[in-house]
C-alpha cells in the first residue's frame, strides 16, 4: 500500500493547494466547493481550482475499464503536480487518487514515480486541516444535534475517523449524536447503486433507520455521494433530517438548502 501521508512533517508556509473540486460537487453541489476554499484560505492556504481538471477516473477504474482509468490518472498528474498539495472535499476521490494511481501506473516507467508522487500529497479535505494544517477553525455556532456518517473510502483507505469529529467539535451548540452503524456503507458506492440496486436500496434503508434512531436534526458526511443518497431515502420517507456536507457547517455556509431541499427562490 502507498503510504498516504509522508508530507504531514514541517507542511511549507502558506501553502500552494490545488483544489480538487469533485464531479459531484461541481455539479450538484457547488457550494461544497466555495466553503471548502474559505476553510483552506483560514487556514493559511493559496488555493487554486485548475480548468483543466476532470474526473479522478474512480468510475472507470470500478468498472474494470483500466485502460481509460489510466489517461484520466495521467491527465490530473499533469494538471495538479505543481502544487504543494492537492485537497478534495471528498475521501473517494482524495483515496482514488492518492492510493490507486499509484497501482494503476505502476508499470509505466515514465508516469509511475509522478503518480506516486501526487498520491504523497493528496489529502481529503478534513484530514488536511486536522492533521497537516492543525487548522485552528472557529466555526460559527449552530445550535443543533447531529450525526455523522463515515464514508467507506475516507474511513478504510484514508483512517479518517477522529478529524471530522474533532473538527465538528469546534462549533458551538453542535450536539454530536453517533448512531450505532455510522461505520456501515450507506449503499451509494458509485457504480455499486447502479449495478446493485436492491441490495444499494436495503443499505440505504438500514442507514436512514440508524440516522432518524439518533434523533438527529443533521446528517453530516465528508463524501457528497453519500450524503445524496441517504438524503433521498430520508426525504422519501418524509424525515425533516437535513444533510450536509461537513465542509459547509465547518465554514458556516449553511445558508442554502440543505441537499436535497428545494430553494424557495426557484421552488
Amino acid at each position: 500500500m502507498t503510504e498516504y501521508a509522508p508530507a504531514l512533517k514541517n507542511p511549507p508556509t502558506s501553502p500552494e493547494v490545488g483544489l480538487f473540486a469533485t464531479c459531484l460537487v461541481d455539479l450538484m453541489r457547488p457550494s461544497v466547493g466555495f466553503a471548502t476554499v474559505k476553510l483552506l484560505e483560514d487556514a493559511g492556504c493559496r488555493v487554486s481550482v485548475p480548468e483543466a481538471q476532470t474526473c479522478c477516473g474512480q468510475p472507470a477504474y470500478n468498472s474494470g475499464d483500466s485502460a481509460d482509468a489510466r489517461d484520466i490518472a495521467k491527465n490530473v498528474i499533469a494538471v495538479f503536480e505543481g502544487f504543494d498539495y492537492v485537497v478534495a472535499p471528498s475521501g473517494s476521490c482524495a483515496g482514488m487518487i492518492s492510493h490507486h494511481y499509484p497501482h494503476l501506473l505502476k508499470d509505466d516507467a515514465a508516469w509511475k514515480a509522478r503518480a506516486e508522487a501526487l498520491a504523497a500529497k493528496t489529502f481529503e479535505l478534513v484530514a488536511f486541516l486536522a492533521d497537516v494544517m492543525q487548522a485552528d477553525i472557529s466555526p460559527p455556532d449552530l445550535g443543533v444535534t447531529a450525526t455523522y456518517h463515515d464514508s467507506c473510502s475516507g474511513l478504510r483507505e484514508l483512517g479518517i475517523k477522529a478529524q471530522p469529529r474533532a473538527l465538528l467539535g469546534k462549533v458551538g451548540g453542535l450536539t454530536l449524536v453517533e448512531g450505532d452503524i455510522p461505520e456501515t456503507c450507506c449503499g451509494f458506492g458509485g457504480l455499486f447503486c447502479v449495478k446493485y440496486p436492491d441490495i444499494s436500496e436495503k443499505m440505504v434503508d438500514a442507514k436512514a433507520d440508524d440516522i432518524l434512531a439518533t434523533g438527529a436534526d443533521l446528517l453530516l458526511a465528508g463524501d457528497l455521494g453519500c450524503l445524496m443518497n441517504m438524503a433521498g431515502r430520508l426525504k422519501g420517507r418524509g424525515a425533516s433530517v437535513q444533510a450536509r456536507h461537513v465542509a459547509e457547517v465547518l465554514a458556516g455556509m449553511t445558508d442554502q438548502p440543505a441537499i436535497g431541499e428545494a430553494d424557495e427562490d426557484t421552488a
